[in-house]
């Protein structure tokens, strides 16, 4: 079999990390996963910041060209409240933001880090300033969950990553009439048995994207080597009408860390994205690379589809 050369589909900004602990304005130990979306013309940042401490809160940072001249917040922005959220004792970490056009807000799903392990809770917002919370909706160990924009059937949908001792790491979704009584839970994507780049444990990286083919989706494949976890990330597209539906799924890995500020950081050889934004057919991937910093990478929607249609594993089922 003739094997073609790889094509970068996804472009490392060239300044890339392009936001440090050394960039924000309070003392931190690190600055990584960070969610995205556009706000009156800006690129904003809702970024899990890690504390001396070893504890997670959220830092907003604002961007007119969301590549430089980051405004971070003074402070933190989103802080654990275990005095009224008891889940959130450890931090709160790794948030996904998705805009409900009609109720005009963001919904932030996040991972609340309690005494029984990591689990999803909502909150919502309109400004990036003050936040209301929904409190946890799916209890430990679960997290990497996003919310689909757009209802299905009058209901909503959440893609969340529950773990299950000895039974793998697989992507679920699950759907709810309010945001808060969640049901109909079922397994959306599995993780691989065996070689695969994404065996064993998987989860979604940003929310979901709508498209006209249908709804895309990047994940996340751990691989479990000699040396210690390696993050990949891949493509899948589900069905616009009913996200169970599995469209197609990339059997290669899109992305995988090798810039030195991927490979080398608290947690090695890690890309993690939590949010892109698409302008036109322009995507912006903004990641957590090594778990100590931020990255960007950019590339077309139109390419990644067609990779993507190149690359199907479904196709050969």
């Amino acid at each position: 079999m003739m094997m073609t050369p790889h094509t970068e589909l996804l472009t490392r900004h060239s300044t890339n990390p392009i936001i440090t602990a050394a960039d924000l304005p309070y003392a931190a130990n690190s600055v990584f996963n960070p969610a995205a979306t556009i706000h009156d013309g800006e690129t904003i940042l809702l970024m899990r910041v890690e504390d001396r401490r070893g504890l997670s809160h959220l830092t907003v940072a604002r961007s007119v060209d969301g590549v430089a001249g980051w405004r971070i917040d003074d402070a933190p922005t989103l802080v654990g409240q275990p005095d009224k959220y008891p889940e959130e004792i450890w931090g709160v970490e790794d948030p996904r933001v998705t805009f409900i056009e009609e109720e005009q807000r963001w919904i932030v799903a996040y991972t609340a880090y309690s005494r029984g392990g990591p689990l999803v809770s909502l909150a919502t917002t309109n400004d990036f300033e003050t936040f209301d919370r929904l409190g946890a909706v799916m209890p430990p160990e679960n997290k990497d969950a996003a919310l689909f924009p757009d209802r299905f059937d009058g209901r909503w949908a959440l893609i969340h990553r529950p773990v299950v001792g000895g039974f793998g790491a697989h992507m679920w979704i699950s759907f709810s009439p309010d945001l808060t009584h969640w049901g109909d839970h079922g397994i959306l994507l599995k993780a691989r048995e065996g070689a695969w780049w994404d065996a064993r444990k998987i989860g979604l990286s940003p929310p979901p994207l709508k498209t006209d083919r249908g709804w895309l989706i990047l994940y996340h494949g751990v691989r479990i080597t000699a040396s210690g976890s390696l993050y990949r990330l891949g493509l899948a597209l589900l069905d616009l009408e009913d996200p169970r539906r599995v469209l197609k799924r990339s059997s290669e890995w899109l992305v995988s860390p090798n810039a030195p500020y991927e490979r080398f950081g608290d947690v090695a050889d890690v890309v993690f994205p939590c949010g892109w934004t698409l302008v036109d057919d322009e995507i912006r991937l903004y990641y957590g690379a090594a778990d100590t910093c931020i990255g960007l990478a950019t590339g077309r929607l139109s390419k990644l589809l067609a990779w993507l249609d190149k690359h199907d594993s479904l196709a050969d089922e």
